[in-house]
């Protein structure tokens, strides 16, 4: 047996860099358009430098991205040529309420979505709606402080009851928050918040932690009352974590960095806190305000699917000095001997995928959807523009067949697959154009100089005989 008939095969981008068109249409600013690249990127992103206002001597990458806003027509064309039966996109907050809590929404913010959906319906492609991807609008968090202040829970939930209602019977398949475990390593990105001096920073994360979620039940419960046919999934910076050796110690820490994520779709997937977050929270002295009103609201509208990014596996040590030639960036990871590792020291792990898609299904017994996962390389065309990625499509071939034998050998319910970046676009970890991931290379630089001509790559075609046979061909 292989994959069901009406497997969702894909790709993914974010608004944030992608789209582009930052002061176009009405939109205001958010948190995503501050970040510059080179060093000050991730302090800014740590929330440990304030950058809310632009500065003239930074370069953000997202101000333009690869200009989806004027070309999304042209890229929909690609992907459908491609096969492409769903695209994983993100709305942007500020795009539809530019200050994060007008009274009305922008109309011009709303229409250009609904244009991309009515143009990917025209090639019957299913969006997949991340409804916030790293977006907090920038009037919120010079306002109010991002996610750690409450308030945030009602304006989230007027941006989606809104992007609901005016979206019926174009989207049916929605995302409530992008990565939402990455607000513990990156708060400014994940939370919109800056920390101060003296500020318990755990407890902050924490608590925006517990605004995310409820914010992200009562939108779920929204997307059911407004469409019963709306599928609302829950999203996890994935990936399992191996013991360094055989250590004991080494194998609890394993199990406490793979905690400290599903902790998050725990609350999401079964409706409750885990005890072992509870006991973090008292172990820590953490004083996380939790109403009965909200262990009512978590409880009563879970997810209907749990969506991952994967990349790579993680390596990890109870002993500090272990990590002295750590790899990878946001998570740092012992290096693996067993593993060969990407440009940027991403370890590649196939087999991690079927790991973590076996974890992840034992633990909720819920659909899955693998929305990113992909490879981050330089391609260099050649003298006629060509890029033959054959390295892309190894580390695809070998990430698809795992997938395909966590479903058809160990039974796991897979919706679907989205590769990240299908077509090439800034890189979040360092803003940089050059760490590419797609099947279309768009000519632009780490400086946003270039045409942002579309050219396939090799990868275009192989992906394209692998969605048409429906994974057979690899």
């Amino acid at each position: 047996m292989g994959l069901s008939d009406d497997f969702l095969w894909g790709g993914a981008t974010a608004a944030n860099q992608a789209e582009g068109g930052v002061l176009a249409g009405g939109r205001g600013l958010s948190n995503v358009d501050l970040l510059p690249t080179g060093p000050d990127r991730a302090k800014v992103a740590a929330g440990e430098l304030e950058m809310l206002e632009w500065q003239e001597y930074s370069f953000y990458p997202a101000q333009t991205a690869i200009d989806m806003y004027h070309h999304y027509m042209e890229d929909i064309a690609l992907f459908a040529e491609m096969g492409f039966n769903v695209y994983r996109m993100s709305l942007s907050w500020s795009r539809i309420f530019p200050n994060g809590n007008d009274e009305a929404p922008n109309e011009e913010g709303l229409l250009f979505y609904e244009k991309i959906f009515k143009e990917l319906r025209k090639h019957q492609i299913e969006p997949l709606v991340t409804i916030a991807h790293f977006d907090v609008p920038l009037h919120l968090i010079k306002e109010f402080g991002g996610w750690k202040n409450r308030r945030l829970i009602d304006f989230y939930v007027a941006y989606a009851e809104t992007v609901f209602q005016r979206y019926r019977g174009l989207v049916k398949y929605w995302l409530t928050i992008n990565e939402i475990n990455i607000l513990l390593h990156q708060p400014f990105v994940g939370g919109g918040i800056v920390f101060k001096e003296g500020d318990n920073r755990q407890e902050i994360k924490y608590q925006a932690a517990h605004h995310q979620l409820v914010a992200s039940a009562l939108a779920t419960q929204k997307a059911h009352e407004i469409d019963p046919t709306n599928q609302v999934g829950c999203m996890l910076a994935g990936g399992s974590h191996y013991p360094y050796t055989c250590r004991p110690e080494d194998y609890q820490e394993a199990i406490n960095r793979d905690r400290e994520g599903y902790f998050f779709i725990d609350v999401q997937a079964r409706g409750k806190y885990p005890n072992y977050a509870l006991k973090k929270f008292e172990r820590e002295d953490l004083t996380i305000k939790i109403t009965p009103e909200d262990e009512t609201i978590l409880a009563a509208s879970p997810v209907d699917f749990v969506s991952f990014s994967y990349y790579c596996s993680r390596t990890v040590s109870a002993h500090p000095e272990d990590y002295a030639q750590a790899t990878g960036n946001l998570f740092p990871s012992i290096k693996n001997e067993h593993l060969p590792s990407t440009e940027w020291g991403w370890q590649i792990d196939p087999l991690g995928l079927r790991n973590s898609l076996n974890q992840l299904y034992d633990r909720y017994q819920k659909p899955l959807f693998i929305v990113e996962n992909g490879l981050g390389a330089i391609d260099t065309p050649d003298e006629n523009g060509f890029v033959a990625d054959d390295y892309r499509i190894d580390y695809l071939k070998k990430h698809i067949q795992a997938f395909k034998d966590a479903v058809t050998i160990d039974g796991v319910e897979l919706l679907g697959y989205t590769t990240w970046g299908c077509i090439d676009l800034v890189a979040a970890s360092t803003g940089q154009m050059s760490k590419r991931y797609g099947f279309i290379y768009v000519d632009r630089d780490d400086q946003g100089n270039g045409t942002l001509k579309r050219t396939k790559k090799k990868s275009f075609e192989w992906y394209k005989k692998v969605i048409a046979s429906n994974g057979e061909v690899l």
